[in-house]
């Protein structure tokens, strides 16, 4: 939820499991490094005798900087990419300066997000840093110019970050792009058991499926993320369950479309949401991702039984985009307004207070001002507390790319006049005075308050008291806002603590046992060692000892 003060927003029993890549395809995959040439123009170029080469360098003793854009799943990606890298050895750090190398995970949903990745990697190569390109950018348009002679991870390969940070460091350009499979079916990606570092130790974003089943012809994530494909529902009990066990209090869901889950698999998400609430423990909460209408029309009763439920929020991501029906239509979005009024009202009636929030894009291709004053009554009508206006950026290779442009004064107009709107009416005024449970997650971005949320997702600002950070407690709210309200704890107020055990200390790694850990840290190591003793003697004495050290041997 938007705010002036919100912060911009297991264990691995088997590393090598079936679906993992055999020691003979592993050669073959080699094929996509392109160890850099080194020019020898002159004598003096020529690499002296008493020098290691390049790939001589002992991988796992540099510093990382990752930086990460866009949205939740990606923000799980780079956790995810960070825990590993940390196990492995590497040293997380969030000085960009003193980083030896930069792991830059990108967004492409729209034009300035994809502006501050090429600019960062600009930025790396000035400063001379190896870089390690991930995300939906390179994902989707692997052979554009800027991308050159990078090494490049792809979405459904961050198990194999340290592989590609590995070479990199090595002076070697590495691409991983390919898609995951099972006897030919495409997985949903990475394990969800792989090592991992919680940006916030006490909130657990879990992707339950990668891709969708639409084609919007606006959309440069479906050229990244692919078609659906969902986890199984075990898998993601057992993250679930393993992340409570690990001091997590709150639990996000996303993919790129939530409510298509299980389509692939012979499941569907009510099925899967009310296996995950039976391991959330009292004091905590589940929150639900995005949904687009056409999927969630099909299980509305049993949504709005979930959503009563009193440990998961009653909040819910409904994106409309457009309230004509022609413009949703060019853009493929598979529904109508009247179905998207149909979620919203059922979802009022049945989950009293609900919040639905929505996204809206301005001036997309052949929006007239007739379409734009529809849009504009569909938020009078709602007064939607959270939405998320877009001015329409064309992305390269989308349809949408190539249709009739609205002209960019006009976008901009229309995008100025909804903010207008938007920022009319107070959504929360009403509430001062009530007396609400409220779950502390979070620092707000002034340092001010401590970040909590009710029972219907709204942020509620609370005294700074260590005390009440990973609880669940009672406020009375005294003060509201554009985007927040304000909550002073009773003197007589329960407090809740959901944490079945300590919470993860900011950097330490999930999942790592001391015997994953050792299992993690001896597969990569030997790989290594064995790829390369060969190779240099001084680096055949270094690596002989190497896993010992690390391993605490």
């Amino acid at each position: 939820m938007p705010a002036a003060c919100e912060s911009v927003l297991e264990d691995i029993e088997d590393i090598v499991s079936a679906q993992d890549l055999k020691p003979h395809e592993r050669r073959s995959v080699r094929r996509n490094v392109f160890p850099k040439v080194r020019k020898r123009s002159s004598h003096k170029d020529i690499q002296a005798d008493d020098d290691p080469p390049s790939d001589s360098i002992i991988p796992g003793a540099q510093k990382i900087w990752i930086r990460t854009w866009g949205c939740s799943h990606n923000n799980s990606d780079g956790e995810y990419m960070a825990g590993q890298l940390a196990a492995y050895g590497y040293k997380i750090t969030e000085n960009s300066a003193e980083a030896d190398l930069w792991l830059l995970n990108s967004c492409t949903v729209k034009n300035p997000a994809e502006d501050h990745f090429r600019n960062s990697i600009k930025k790396a190569q000035e400063g001379n840093k190896k870089v390690v390109l991930a995300g939906c950018v390179p994902q989707a348009q692997p052979r554009q110019d800027y991308l050159k002679g990078l090494s490049i991870i792809g979405v459904q390969q961050i198990d194999r970050v340290v592989e590609v940070v590995e070479e990199t460091i090595k002076g070697h350009s590495v691409r991983l792009l390919g898609q995951k499979k099972d006897n030919g079916k495409r997985l949903g990606g990475a394990r969800l058991d792989l090592p991992k570092i919680r940006k916030n130790p006490l909130i657990e974003i879990i992707s339950i499926n990668t891709g969708c089943l639409n084609a919007c012809t606006y959309c440069k994530t479906k050229h990244a993320r692919g078609d659906l494909a969902s986890y199984p529902i075990e898998e993601l009990v057992d993250r679930a369950k393993q992340s409570f066990q690990e001091g997590v209090c709150e639990i996000w869901l996303t993919s790129e479309d939530t409510g298509a889950y299980g389509r692939d698999i012979g499941t569907d998400l009510p099925t899967l949401l009310w296996k995950l609430v039976e391991a959330v423990p009292e004091g905590a909460m589940l929150r639900l991702g995005m949904t687009n209408p056409p999927y969630i029309l099909e299980h509305l009763e049993e949504m709005a039984k979930i959503l009563n439920h009193p440990r998961v929020y009653a909040f819910l991501h409904i994106p409309v985009q457009s309230a004509s029906d022609s413009v949703l239509m060019d853009m493929k979005r598979e529904y109508c307004v009247a179905d998207f009024k149909q979620v919203v009202d059922f979802l009022k009636e049945k989950v009293p207070g609900i919040t639905i929030a929505t996204d809206i894009i301005c001036g997309f291709p052949g929006e007239t001002d007739e379409d734009f004053q529809e849009t504009m009554k569909l938020v009078e009508q709602y007064r939607f507390p959270s939405l998320f206006i877009n001015q329409f950026y064309p992305r390269p290779g989308t349809p949408a790319a190539k249709m009739h442009q609205v002209p960019a004064a006009v976008k901009k107009r229309r995008t100025k006049d909804l903010s207008q709107l938007f920022h009319s009416y107070n959504p929360y005024d009403h509430k001062v005075g009530e007396r609400q449970r409220v779950l502390v997650t979070e620092e707000s971005f002034d340092s001010n308050y401590y970040v909590a949320h009710n029972r219907f997702y709204e942020q509620v600002l609370v005294p700074k008291d260590p005390l009440l950070m990973g609880k669940m407690v009672e406020v009375n709210i005294y003060e509201a806002g554009k985007h927040f309200m304000k909550g002073q704890p009773e003197s007589d107020a329960r407090v809740y603590t959901a944490s079945i055990t300590r919470p993860l200390a900011k950097g330490e790694v999930s999942g790592l046992t001391e015997v994953s850990k050792r299992h993690f840290l001896l597969y990569y190591t030997m790989k290594h060692f064995h790829a390369s003793v060969c190779s240099w003697p001084t680096r055949r004495l270094a690596l002989s000892s190497w896993p010992c050290a690390l391993l605490g041997l």
